[in-house]
């Protein structure tokens, strides 16, 4: 009786989170390990089921490629590897010769040019700067 007439007079003066906290502390005992278990109680978690908050999703950095080290000025090797291999392929470009022979466009595109007025290779469409060559047939000229 005593502990009720505690509790009415305490609903009464304090403010409801303060009873609640009253009652959470006071009135109910504190959880107790089973008896069988030899690790305390809030060491035995449930292992997650999948439902909770999902990660939040990483940005990817995109795709990143190596850097080329193509070549600025031909050393002898590149220049005698132009005029062997370059007039037999069947189709010539600036972007060819380039990845083939690891030199830089603007490089390939000077090349490509000298080879034409050597006449070891012809034009076969010219618009803007993408050109287009071919080898040189012997009978063609």
């Amino acid at each position: 009786i005593a502990c009720c007439s505690t509790i009415f007079f305490l609903s009464t003066v304090l403010c409801p989170w303060t009873w609640a906290l009253f009652l959470a502390r006071n009135i109910m005992p504190p959880k107790q390990p089973a008896k069988g278990s030899k690790t305390p109680a809030k060491s035995q978690k449930a292992k997650p089921t999948g439902s909770g908050k999902a990660k939040k999703k990483k940005w990817s950095k995109g795709k990143v490629r190596d850097k080329l080290n193509n070549l600025v000025l031909f050393d002898k090797g590149t220049y005698e590897k132009l005029y062997k291999e370059v007039p037999s392929y069947k189709l010539i470009t600036p972007a060819v010769v380039s990845e083939r022979l690891k030199i830089r466009g603007s490089l390939a595109r000077r090349a490509c040019r000298e080879m034409v007025e050597k006449g070891l290779i012809k034009v076969v469409s010219q618009h803007h700067r993408q050109v287009i060559y071919t080898r040189a047939t012997k009978g063609s000229d």
